[in-house]
């Protein structure tokens, strides 16, 4: 849909991206600023008054975050953007994810272990390991880095990569 919101902490650094609904909450109960205009703006109407939803968002208060979490755990969603929607095995449309060394041989649910496969490749693989079938991976899954660790994203908006990891530059902001 596109409607999401890229929320900021006070510090502008980002914690994620909020729905239109949750931004316009905050906005209405003065948690946040809006400090990001939308390519295509989106105005939400009340009987009493018209809010135009902002691209970004900051928060006015300092939330701290878990220095020890900084990776989101890997979603299927997550896995199949990371890898572009394309299996592992074969290149084809991808719309189910794989543990490359099974769960049931001691495979964990990690981003390292994880990989968009088509149902076919999925279904054929098992719960066996690659060199028994003599397959081998087209893609080297990892860790993800910038757009694709926020999350369920539907799009992006121009006006957020200055402010994620990976996208524009890395000046430091002064509020």
């Amino acid at each position: 849909m596109g409607d999401e919101v890229l929320l900021l902490n006070a510090t502008y650094e980002p914690l994620g991206v909020v729905s239109a609904r949750r931004a316009i909450v905050m906005l209405l109960s003065e948690r946040v600023d809006a400090i990001g205009e939308r390519e295509r703006p989106v105005v939400f109407h009340s009987p009493s008054r018209s809010i135009e939803l902002p691209a970004i968002v900051r928060l006015r208060a300092m939330v701290s975050i878990n220095r020890s979490r900084k990776v989101p755990p890997p979603t299927r969603r997550g896995v199949l953007r990371r890898d572009g929607g394309r299996c592992a095995y074969c290149n084809a449309a991808a719309d189910t994810v794989d543990h490359v060394i099974p769960k049931s041989r001691g495979g964990g649910s990690t981003w390292s272990n994880l990989v968009a496969a088509c149902r076919y490749h999925n279904a054929v693989k098992g719960d066996r390991l690659l060199d028994e079938l003599g397959w081998t991976l087209s893609v080297q899954p990892k860790i993800p880095l910038g757009l694709t660790s926020l999350g369920g994203v539907h799009s992006i908006e121009s006006s957020w990569l200055d402010y994620l990891p990976t996208g524009g530059d890395r000046r430091s902001r002064v509020a």
